[in-house]
């Protein structure tokens, strides 16, 4: 074994993932293009559309974005009126979002994403293998 073999990219996990979610993002973009929405602004809806009101700093745990990332998120989503920002009246250093009638309009659009994502197996997997990928990637992720 050469002791440069940790170097190859074939050799490496971190490489697949990488690439595997850029292809997959990559597929979601012909369904969000019709929303007007990136796949970051969708994810950020899929929470926004759950919680209806929580705190910016919540959503950016939520989807593992920084506060640099998280900012111009929020900000095109409040120009595309999907969402308010208030600030908590119990501490002003705290932006709360909450949910427009807009967004809620949105929410039922945006159930033709999953369905087109079904219809054109766009990520071919198994409900099984599919389960153990999402059980791995939690794992990584720390949310055994």
């Amino acid at each position: 074994m050469d002791k440069y073999d940790c170097l190859k990219l074939d050799n490496q996990l971190c490489f697949p993932l990488y690439a595997a979610a850029k292809e997959v993002v990559r597929k979601y973009k012909p369904f969000l293009d019709k929303l007007d929405l990136t796949y970051t602004q969708y994810i950020a809806m899929m929470v926004i559309w759950e919680q209806k009101k929580l705190h910016v700093t919540e959503l950016g745990k939520k989807l593992y974005l920084d506060t640099g990332t998280i900012s111009p998120l929020i900000r095109k989503l409040k120009q595309k009126n999907y969402i308010t920002l208030s600030r908590d009246s119990a501490d002003e250093r705290v932006q709360i979002i909450e949910i427009t009638k807009e967004g809620e309009a949105l929410r039922e659009e945006a159930l033709s994403v999953p369905k087109g994502m079904a219809q054109n197996r766009c990520i071919d997997l198994s409900l099984e293998e599919a389960c153990t990928l999402k059980s791995i990637l939690e794992k990584i992720l720390g949310k055994e």
